[in-house]
């Protein structure tokens, strides 16, 4: 008889082991809630800190250009404006309806001018018509009601971002500034339960889950837009669980604690949406600059589809190099669009149909002009200290003028290239600097022929001997010790001895002498043995002091050679001691600075110098008399005919063997020195008149003359002098006309038998 199985027993464990377990279970979890507690109270510490901060981002400054201010009769011609509206990346239209649109019909223009918040306040969005004629700005009117405008300035030009240390580069933007349907379309692609759910979305789980299935691939994320600021805002790009579980019960921190559309915005602005070369483009702001050139408020919805592509992954979706991948991502968010009403079929089809319209990858506009940013950096650093760029978001307003850079630019470049061919000469360089004969203001610099290069800056660095460009100063201290513009003066053979034995013998440059030459003649003609013997006649201490109060700050040779140029200043410093001349004796230091205002617009730095008299008005503007004689008579003669009904002064210098060429000269409104000659100082072959003044020629023919006009100060008359510099009777024979001091002025004589021929051969030979 088989045995019966035995039944198996189970063991019964009794109440007391069970309810070790348990107690167990919710010691751990009171821990892990007590864990999570108080990780969510650092959390909500951390959050709050960055949050609440009046400073979220460390934001660099903004550089812009002055504004160019439009009124009837301006030198403007329709191609500089065009220029401008480029560098604004302003669009052509048929049919101008918006901010930073125009079209051009013959020579009138519609441009509808953007709105800015300058520093004296808003200017709001305006259509303008304008008129031009040749150079000249013609006429402006209002657009929309043909009334007339006499004045109007538009909105800078963004030149450049600063600051001293590496930085998330971003252009802030204000909820408010956001148009309505990008924010829609955002919402739509990336978290269309964005006002509804408490920072994580079960929804938006399962609806990208189900998007993602039915594509095949990954078109829609899971993680709503709290999520990804808190990923993007506090955590790293680290992928696994315990991250995720951070960035969900971040998201749910920041939405109880803030409004939606502080999230919002402050999401726009953290995003990371590219990369410009080594530095990143983070928000929606400096993207649509990036990606366009443009404001965001002015993108049409094809361009703001880009935007929204570039959520999912700038580097995969990069439309420089992926343009085709980037252009069915954005022809899918149009659909979506379409499909949400937000888009009608027409609208679909026209957008869809459009090319991606990128500018060229990193020319967001600024960074184009090294030169003159390497000049706002040392006037800050001279005028604010070293830290004035660690201060985030400063708005700094220059005096750098687009249409005048542009023509500097292309004259430094052009002539170069032409001397060169014309002359066959090699390894040219040049500089230019062009400032406001009226204020000081630079309002072009060009440091080398290879103009976006932020290498040697030659303008503000090449220290070269300036020759002839000396000699108005010597002039200018004759004439304030009681010589005439008539006084003549001997060109004779000179030589100097000096304290260890050695002679110098200057020369004029064509090895000739004139017997007697008339003060201004001798400077107009360059002429350096007759320089030579006035300078010693008034000192050279003198001459040095002339030279100090013109504004050069450096040491300055106390030789003879002081007088023909052997002193060496930068095309800057050269600048600098000519506008203090050519306001008639008035100096005002040369700056790059117009306005700074802080991160909240508070302006905090407003130029307000006041012009120092340090010259003798009557001496400074006998001296530009006599300039005036270089430019249309003298060693820059060729300006005369170039551009014949204007008036305008200037002065050649070249140095010894020729290795520097220079020249300044000046109209109306601008002070122009160019330097030119070869980086290792080897003789570059070329004068004053052929190798520097061309480009100053060039320039003047780019940007417009306007006439030099010279107020006369009291106590100059125009006088009759005969052959020996003294004042003569109107009306005899042979007298030569020129302005004087008529309270030093001996009585005038009666006329003589003075050859009429006085003055043969007189402008000849100079340099």
């Amino acid at each position: 008889m088989a045995k019966k199985p035995k039944k198996k027993t189970v063991p019964v464990y009794p109440f007391w082991h069970w309810r070790r377990w348990i107690g167990l279970a919710i010691k751990l979890g009171l821990v892990g809630v007590a864990f999570m507690v108080l990780f969510g109270i650092y959390l909500d510490s951390l959050i709050h800190s960055k949050f609440d901060s009046e400073q979220k981002w460390k934001l660099p400054a903004v550089v812009y250009s002055r504004p160019l201010e439009l009124f009837p009769g301006q030198r403007l011609s329709l191609q500089q404006m065009l220029h401008e509206l480029k560098l604004l990346n302003y669009r052509q239209s048929a049919d101008p309806k918006g901010p930073g649109q125009y079209a051009v019909n013959g020579q009138r223009m519609i441009v509808i001018r953007r709105s800015f918040d300058f520093a004296d306040g808003m200017e709001k969005s305006r259509p303008l018509l304008l008129t031009f004629n040749g150079q000249r700005l013609l006429n402006i009117k209002n657009a929309d009601n043909q009334r007339e405008l006499g004045y109007v300035r538009m909105d800078p030009v963004l030149l450049d971002r600063l600051s001293n240390e590496e930085i998330e580069d971003r252009i802030l933007l204000r909820i408010n500034q956001v148009p309505q349907s990008f924010a829609n379309m955002l919402l739509l692609v990336e978290d269309r339960d964005f006002y509804t759910h408490g920072g994580v979305s079960v929804l938006s789980i399962g609806r990208a889950f189900l998007a993602n299935l039915r594509a095949g691939h990954t078109v829609q994320g899971g993680s709503t837009l709290t999520q990804q600021l808190a990923k993007n805002y506090f955590l790293t790009r680290e992928r696994s669980v315990w991250r995720k579980v951070q960035e969900a019960y971040m998201a749910v921190i920041i939405d109880y604690r803030y409004e939606k559309n502080q999230i919002l915005e402050t999401y726009m602005n953290e995003i990371y949406l590219g990369q410009n070369f080594a530095q990143g483009v983070y928000g929606f702001g400096l993207a649509s600059y990036f990606y366009f050139g443009m404001p965001l408020n002015e993108l049409e919805p094809d361009q703001m589809a880009l935007l929204v592509t570039m959520v999912r992954g700038p580097s995969y979706y990069d439309p420089w190099r992926y343009p085709e991948r980037a252009q069915q991502r954005r022809d899918m968010i149009l659909r979506l669009m379409l499909e949400n009403n937000q888009l009608t079929p027409e609208q679909f089809q026209t957008y869809a149909a459009r090319p991606l319209g990128l500018i060229e990858r990193g020319q967001m506009t600024y960074g184009r002009t090294p030169a003159f940013m390497n000049l706002l950096r040392r006037e800050l650093r001279q005028r604010f200290g070293t830290g004035i760029l660690d201060q985030s978001g400063l708005k700094i307003f220059t005096s750098l003028d687009p249409v005048a850079q542009q023509a500097a630019e292309e004259s430094v470049s052009s002539q170069l290239d032409s001397i060169e061919k014309r002359l066959n000469r090699k390894a040219l360089q040049g500089a230019m600097v062009v400032t406001n004969r009226h204020s000081g203001e630079v309002s072009a610099l060009v440091g080398g022929r290879d103009t976006g290069y932020a290498g040697l800056n030659r303008a503000l660095d090449a220290r070269r001997p300036i020759g002839s460009q000396v000699k108005p100063a010597v002039y200018m201290t004759a004439l304030d010790q009681g010589y005439q513009l008539a006084t003549p003066l001997k060109d004779e053979p000179l030589q100097l001895r000096n304290q260890g034995g050695k002679t110098w013998a200057p020369q004029n440059y064509d090895k000739t002498y004139r017997g007697t030459v008339p003060l201004y003649a001798a400077m107009a003609n360059s002429l350096n043995v007759p320089t030579v013997r006035l300078g010693m006649a008034v000192g050279v201490p003198a001459v040095a002091e002339t030279l100090k109060r013109m504004g050069v700050t450096q040491d300055i040779p106390l030789f003879p050679s002081l007088f023909l140029g052997i002193l060496e200043l930068s095309p800057f410093e050269v600048n600098q001691a000519f506008l203090t001349l050519a306001t008639e004796g008035l100096y005002q230091p040369l700056t790059a600075i117009r306005t700074i205002q802080d991160s909240s617009d508070k302006v905090i730095y407003q130029r307000a110098e006041k012009a120092e008299r340090r010259l003798d008005s009557q001496s400074a503007y006998l001296t530009l008399f006599a300039m005036t004689k270089v430019a249309s008579s003298g060693t820059a003669r060729s300006l005369a005919a170039r551009f014949p009904n204007a008036v305008l002064a200037g002065k050649t210098g070249t140095t010894d063997n020729l290795r520097d060429a220079w020249f300044t000269g000046l109209d109306n409104d601008e002070v122009i020195t160019v330097w030119v000659g070869r980086d290792d100082n080897k003789p570059a072959g070329l004068t004053g008149s052929n190798g520097a003044l061309p480009l100053f020629s060039d320039y003047m023919a780019r940007r417009g003359v306007n006439s030099l006009k010279l107020p006369v100060p009291q106590g100059i008359a125009m006088v009759n002098f005969n052959l020996s510099g003294k004042p003569v009777a109107s009306g005899c024979g042979g007298a030569l006309m020129l302005p004087a001091r008529s309270d030093k002025l001996p009585p005038a004589e009666s006329c003589s038998s003075t050859p009429v021929d006085w003055i043969k051969n007189m402008f000849s030979g100079g340099e």
